[in-house]
């Protein structure tokens, strides 16, 4: 069979019982082809990372050596939920590396959209790297690929970070999920046992927060768009529009307005929010936040998030305008 043609009597994984019959299928050809080795695994904490480690834990429990590595640009909470689902609940084997000095020293005075990814890129290859060349019996290499990823990118996912690893670690590749379209992966999510938070997380760029923290990253800025993405999420959720909405977040420019803040002037950041729906990502459209709903998440902004003195909100649909402003 090609490596990118679904297998045409796949049926569509529609229900948590067509999930299940999947997942056992999957846990007898891992046990298989991993045997007794080990296998490692980028975790990022994303829908397709994660299904993937849910489902190599329970085919091969403690073989499966899993690295998440904090880059400091992931949103609020994510690192720590990554600890509590997969170590503390799932009995996971887990590498937490800190690298968020390391990164964030790596970007600083880097402006440049393309740049910046590169940056990101190459670094995370570097810490990935160094945690699997401190292991023995390694010789499988977990991924999160899914269909579109084969359809898109070729075999290998790219925006994983991982196809740039030295030739010499010689890993074979698992890919469990490859011929799965996202849909079908959070329903083999759910049915693993995965918290909706995590299942339902909505899309996220490869270079996560780097890319809303627009220019040159720096630290109080970067933590600015963290803190107000969590208050646009926590309300989202209050007003139902969590699932109603494929895309929401924020955007943190480099550069300032005058405000008054306590009777002061102040010159200070905005901060853009931004909420779009597409099929495909190649168009999307703007969705309708109501307008007491936007004034709860202003309010709560301006007044919670150290920094910033203003709140707008970007009603530009694709095209003109791209979903991510870098």
């Amino acid at each position: 069979m090609a490596n990118n043609v679904r297998p045409e009597t796949m049926e569509r994984i529609t229900t948590q019982e067509l999930a299940q019959a999947f997942i056992d299928e999957q846990i007898t050809a891992l046990r298989k082809q991993i045997g007794t080795k080990k296998v490692l695994l980028a975790l990022s904490g994303g829908v397709d990372s994660s299904v993937v480690a849910a489902l190599l834990i329970k085919a091969v429990g403690k073989q499966l050596v899993c690295v998440h590595v904090n880059h400091g640009l992931l949103r609020k909470g994510e690192p720590e939920q990554v600890i509590k689902v997969f170590r503390d609940e799932m009995n996971a084997n887990l590498i937490y590396v800190d690298a968020v000095d390391r990164f964030l020293d790596k970007l600083a005075g880097v402006a440049e959209p393309e740049m910046k990814r590169k940056v990101i890129g190459a670094e995370f290859i570097r810490v990935f790297e160094e945690e699997a060349r401190k292991l023995d019996g390694i010789e499988f290499l977990a991924q999160g690929t899914i269909y579109p990823d084969i359809l898109e990118s070729g075999p290998v996912k790219a925006h994983h970070n991982v196809g740039g690893l030295p030739e010499d670690l010689k890993f074979e590749l698992v890919e469990p999920l490859k011929f799965l379209f996202k849909d079908e992966v959070r329903v083999v999510g759910k049915t693993l046992g995965l918290p909706d938070n995590m299942v339902y997380r909505q899309p996220f760029p490869g270079p996560g927060l780097g890319v809303r923290c627009t220019g040159a990253i720096t630290r109080d800025r970067l933590e600015a768009v963290r803190e107000s993405d969590a208050i646009v999420r926590d309300e989202f959720a209050n007003a139902g529009l969590a699932s109603k909405v494929w895309q929401y977040f924020t955007i943190v420019p480099d550069y300032k307005s005058t405000g008054v803040k306590d009777g002061k002037r102040s010159y200070e950041w905005p901060v853009v929010l931004r909420a779009v729906n597409t099929k495909d990502a190649m168009s999307a459209t703007i969705e309708e936040i109501p307008y007491d709903v936007l004034k709860k998440i202003t309010s709560r902004i301006i007044t919670e998030v150290k920094g910033v003195n203003r709140v707008l909100y970007d009603i530009t649909p694709k095209p003109t305008g791209t979903i991510e402003w870098e």
